[in-house]
């Protein structure tokens, strides 16, 4: 968002309706299994909170590496606990955010993997270092018959306008985390971000929430101008 947007006047996520019936592809609400929510009470005022915002859709994607090796059936039995306990009108599904190591080079050879719609695989890297073979890897994800959906791109440090070019050129789909596009992971992540919805190259987007307080402190940023919210609205 320019300076000018900003003078005609910004609206946050939560006033701006931008998701009324939207899917929320990214989130750590399924409690205890990551560095996510951490009860099943903080899980159902999270998904209170975003049935407010007329979120129809939320994905639980709990993290998968070296450090959190969360085995598939282990989520099922803990996602199965969170649909005993919810009754509300959110639909809810289960993935996983898969960092790319050597964990999930076993998990591709076992096809032992928790997916999205369309055979797609959610992934993530370090933020500030690219990993040994980024390249290799979405290759192989590729070459077994999954699409990629790289999370919240925008937040790598490693990657510029060319990378973006290039992955996009190749297939890799992108998922936009919403609080970089209101400025709350900083002003590079949000430029990027910016730069990438304008290119109209997001698939999906989501909250990534960890915390309650977190997603209403992002959601309640006065930062969007129309261009974005309609861009936003337009990701489905």
């Amino acid at each position: 968002m320019g300076f000018l947007d900003f003078l005609k006047g910004s609206r946050s996520l939560k006033e701006s309706g931008a998701l009324a019936g939207a899917a929320d592809c990214h989130s750590h609400i399924l409690w205890g299994v990551d560095d996510g929510v951490r009860t099943p009470e903080e899980t159902l005022d999270v998904l209170a909170f975003e049935e407010s915002l007329g979120v129809t859709d939320v994905w639980c994607t709990p993290h998968i590496m070296e450090d959190v090796p969360n085995t598939t059936e282990g989520l099922k039995a803990r996602f199965a606990e969170l649909q005993a306990v919810y009754d509300g009108p959110i639909r809810l599904h289960l993935a996983a955010e898969y960092m790319m190591d050597n964990l999930l080079e076993e998990r591709l050879a076992s096809r032992d993997l928790l997916l999205m719609d369309d055979d797609t695989l959610l992934v993530e890297t370090s933020t500030v270092a690219a990993p040994y073979d980024i390249n290799g890897t979405l290759s192989a994800i590729q070459s077994s018959g999954y699409r990629p959906l790289l999370a919240h791109p925008e937040r790598y440090r490693f990657l510029g306008e060319k990378d973006y070019v290039r992955l996009h050129s190749q297939g890799v789909r992108f998922q936009m985390n919403l609080g970089s596009i209101v400025g709350y992971y900083g002003p590079s992540a949000r430029r990027k971000a910016e730069w990438i919805l304008e290119k109209g190259w997001y698939s999906a987007f989501g909250s990534d929430c960890h915390r309650l307080r977190s997603i209403q402190e992002q959601f309640s940023r006065k930062e969007l101008s129309r261009k974005v919210i309609e861009s936003i609205k337009g990701i489905r």
